[in-house]
């Protein structure tokens, strides 16, 4: 059987499947994404050809500088972001184990809450 991955907001309102491999996690320490989430935001992606919505009626998406972010409206999840490029973003705490997953990297680790301790090694600038 073909690599396959499933998801869901915390109240399973939202569900999805993946069709093939997730890219590893990015933790994003920008102050959009720690406001967003109340803390580092850890993104897996896919090409978005490849993610299917099994149950989507109560996913709602919120627009801000240029990026969508996907949301349950229900309990309040959040699962996707999306720039319109050809991959989408996976909150990767949505994804059901076992997710196979390594955190690649750290990004925008200037922006870190000062409560936050980034991990010895990880880039300190901001990636693309």
């Amino acid at each position: 059987m073909a690599e396959e991955h499933h998801g869901r907001c915390l109240c399973g309102a939202v569900r999805y499947r993946v069709a093939g491999p997730l890219r590893d996690v990015i933790v994003c320490h920008c102050g959009v994404c720690r406001r967003t989430h109340g803390a580092p935001a850890a993104y897996s992606a896919c090409p978005r050809d490849r993610l299917e919505l099994l149950a989507d009626a109560d996913l709602r998406w919120h627009e801000h500088d240029g990026a969508r972010r996907g949301f349950c409206a229900v309990c309040g999840s959040r699962l996707f972001w999306d720039r319109g490029r050809a991959a989408i973003s996976i909150a990767a705490g949505s994804v059901d184990e076992p997710t196979g997953l390594r955190t690649s990297h750290h990004i925008y680790t200037a922006h870190a809450g000062d409560w936050y301790d980034v991990p010895d090694g990880s880039p300190a600038g901001t990636v693309g």
